[in-house]
């Protein structure tokens, strides 16, 4: 063990690890007895139906969301902000930020999960209703779960499962937005559409609530990115001090190129949810294509930014970026399909590349850090 490096930011020791659990077991216990408690009242004498209106489901939604709530203020409060002490350092502004997209991302997955589990097992068991204390039991049990999940993924958030938290409430949002558009036939147009009220007032509030918290999740994803990026040009600084090299001063990472691309695309996420296309076409259009814009300078700059990562990043980088030129031309002139589809192939191109991007930052960053410690263990031997 003596040729390991010390992380930097390690992970929790076993005891606040078991502690984290501890605590989740607590708050699902709580959240499964109020869940069922409030089952009982809210489904005395009435059989209700899993999913529709004064069904399990809308029940369970917003006890979910009330528990995982909970579960992540908790879990950010007594486990996170005190294993990530860099969060605190930043802006107090961004400290709210954060702290709030993390917690309103917990509990309108929460919600989102339960409306969908129980839409679907609706449809598997057409006209099924249930008494009151299997209702109830089903609350509970909902609730606990979502308090149990929320407090331990917020304990122990990274860059990695952010990103995957994102993806999966941005899917999850526009596909209740698809599933409650009254015009079946919105793919025609544009995703835009579900964010209209000509779709629907359930798609018009889901699409555009889901649009400004995945902005706000980003801006967080982009505090956890730019960490790794500047402890990365830190580190490149400090090896290049040591074995006696010049440090970079043109080809070095820039942890704020990163920064203002990342937040920029997000807050023009926020933006676009904020202004539909209904309410002026001029401005979404101009959004849009600025966030655009931020997104080619990330791809095409890669090799810029990110100097020390794999040529297959780079590469990769820019094959993103012609994915996303041959995108557009597929759409127009071509025609070869509509602007939906053109939207789901940035949309995937986009968050794939960010996946990437995390995964290849965390793994440059170790290989960093080994090469440091190897060169100072050397040194220190040899003294």
């Amino acid at each position: 063990m003596e040729n390991q490096p010390v992380p930097r930011y390690p992970l929790a020791p076993p005891e606040v690890q078991l502690r984290t659990e501890s605590w989740a077991l607590w708050v699902g216990l709580g959240a499964t007895v109020l869940g069922g408690l409030v089952g009982l009242i809210a489904f005395a004498g009435y059989r209700p139906d899993l999913s529709g209106t004064r069904s399990v489901a809308v029940t369970a939604a917003v006890l979910a969301a009330i528990a995982a709530t909970g579960g992540s203020v908790l879990g950010y409060v007594q486990f996170l902000a005190k294993s990530q002490q860099w969060l605190s350092e930043l802006p107090l502004y961004r400290q709210i930020t954060n702290a709030a997209a993390l917690v309103i991302l917990h509990g309108a997955m929460s919600s989102m999960a339960a409306l969908v589990s129980f839409r679907i097992i609706q449809n598997a068991f057409l006209g099924l209703t249930v008494d009151s204390y299997a209702a109830a039991l089903m609350v509970g049990v909902c609730a606990g779960i979502s308090g149990y999940i929320a407090l331990v993924s917020a304990a122990r958030m990274s860059a990695q499962s952010l990103s995957t938290l994102l993806a999966v409430f941005m899917a999850t949002g526009v596909f209740i937005s698809m599933l409650a558009a009254d015009n079946p036939y919105w793919w025609q147009s544009m995703f835009s559409a579900l964010g209209t009220r000509a779709a629907g007032p359930t798609s018009f509030w889901t699409f555009n609530f889901t649009l400004v918290i995945s902005g706000l999740v980003l801006s967080m994803l982009t505090a956890f990115i730019v960490r790794d990026v500047r402890l990365l040009a830190s580190i490149r600084d400090e090896y290049a001090d040591v074995v006696g090299k010049p440090r970079a001063t043109i080809i070095r990472p820039r942890p704020l190129v990163v920064r203002i691309c990342l937040l920029g695309l997000g807050l023009c996420v926020i933006f676009i949810g904020l202004i539909p296309v209904s309410l002026s076409p001029t401005v979404h259009s101009g959004v849009v294509r600025i966030a655009a814009g931020f997104i080619v300078v990330l791809l095409v700059g890669a090799a810029l930014w990110l100097p020390g990562f794999p040529a297959i990043f780079h590469l990769l980088s820019f094959a993103c970026f012609l994915g996303l030129v041959g995108a557009a031309l597929l759409w127009q002139p071509l025609a070869y399909y509509n602007l939906t589809a053109f939207e789901l192939a940035v949309v995937g191109i986009v968050f794939g590349w960010l996946v990437v991007f995390i995964r290849t930052t965390a793994a440059a960053l170790a290989v960093k850090e080994q090469e440091l410690f190897d060169v100072l263990a050397a040194r220190s031997s040899v003294l």
